[in-house]
């Protein structure tokens, strides 16, 4: 059972969809407190987010929301999980089309 199992294929595709959309709003929900001098959303949250699949929406959130911009753990952390999730990514496919 891999790849070819629409199933799999489906549920893959809505948790990659789902997790990218929750950080993307994350980094909008955490820009909008720091404007208005709310509690924020803890880093850790914001990384955890990318770490499990979210890179690309939190890349895009931080682009579209001017948000975490000139901090340089975001800066490179980000782009870093990114490879990471590419990585995994491939090693997914990998293992679900052998």
């Amino acid at each position: 059972m891999g790849l070819e199992n629409p199933v799999i294929r489906l549920g893959l595709l809505v948790y990659a969809l789902g997790i990218n959309l929750a950080a993307f709003f994350a980094m909008g929900f955490d820009k909008m407190r720091a404007r208005r001098g709310g509690w924020r959303l803890p880093e850790k949250l914001l990384f955890g987010l990318a770490a499990l699949g979210g890179s690309i929406g939190g890349l895009a959130g931080m682009a579209f929301f001017h948000h975490k911009t000139r901090h340089a753990c975001f800066r490179w952390g980000m782009p870093a999980l990114l490879l990471l999730n590419l990585a995994a990514a491939a090693a997914l496919v990998w293992l679900l089309t052998r």
